[in-house]
């Protein structure tokens, strides 16, 4: 399996498609793990709040994969973002997923002690627990208001994004910051795979709607994480680097947009 890589604002390289763990649990998010690391996947996304680390930690001791092969993203969640549950938080999630260290750990929400918690992953992140740090569904002024305190600044921003809500100002935003952009329900939970414009786009390269859909993230330069737990559709997901849409085609599908978005927020989350 080819696989690309995107390099983050700390020199570290991370795959630009990725395993998503939400919604997954027991055996079958462990096996999920498993497979997508055998075929050839080495970026595995989960949180706290989806109640599967140990499964995930199962299903990387399961592959076989070296661990430093693997790329690991896990997150705090916001009620936990107070400075001094962070830190134990931190290694509660070490503990569930049988590791070291991990390669990428997120504020969830920007929500709680967000200036607080921010800092105690720098120090996370200068100890040396972590290799990278980012954020989770920050709009423009949630970062702004980071920035001004932060003496690090985040690796990625993992958002909500697919042709009918792509947030791609927000995306636009995050590149000019030098802030790797990572895209969640990358294909609009499954509802934008129905899109007549995307599909007659498919046909033409002979491909399915949702490797049109990943290829049009790819070329946004975004890193997305579906999720899935079958073999074939892991297979589908990571088809992507064989073909390039034309400028056309990415501009018809950005304007697929509708301003609604897929994802349940958080009472209290503000878009403004």
């Amino acid at each position: 399996m080819y696989m690309e890589e995107i390099t983050l604002n700390n020199g570290i390289s991370v795959p630009k498609i990725g395993l998503g763990m939400w919604d997954a649990y027991g055996d079958e998010a462990a096996g999920a793990v498993s497979t997508a690391l055998k075929l050839g996947y080495r970026r595995v996304d989960t949180a706290m709040f989806y109640k599967n680390e140990p499964e995930v930690g199962r299903g990387i001791q399961m592959s076989g994969i070296p661990r430093e092969e693997i790329f690991v993203s896990t997150k705090i969640w916001f009620t936990d973002m107070e400075v001094d549950k962070v830190r134990p938080t931190f290694e509660k999630s070490l503990d569930n997923l049988q590791l070291d260290y991990i390669d990428m750990y997120m504020l969830h929400w920007p929500m709680g002690d967000v200036t607080g918690s921010w800092k105690v992953l720098e120090e996370l992140y200068e100890e040396g627990k972590v290799k990278g740090i980012g954020v989770c569904n920050f709009q423009k002024h949630h970062m702004e208001d980071l920035l001004k305190t932060a003496k690090i600044k985040p690796m990625i921003n993992q958002i909500e994004s697919h042709p009918t809500f792509s947030q791609n100002d927000l995306v636009l935003y995050c590149q000019e910051q030098g802030i790797q952009p990572e895209v969640w329900s990358p294909l609009g939970r499954g509802d934008d795979l129905n899109n007549p414009v995307i599909k007659e786009i498919a046909q033409k390269y002979d491909k399915t709607t949702a490797q049109v859909i990943l290829r049009w993230h790819m070329q946004r330069g975004v890193t997305a994480i579906p999720k899935s737990v079958k073999e074939h559709r892991m297979m589908e997901n990571t088809s992507v680097f064989d073909f390039r849409l034309t400028e056309e085609e990415m501009a018809v599908i950005l304007a697929q947009e509708t301003g609604t978005p897929r994802g349940g927020y958080r009472e209290g989350y503000t878009w403004e």
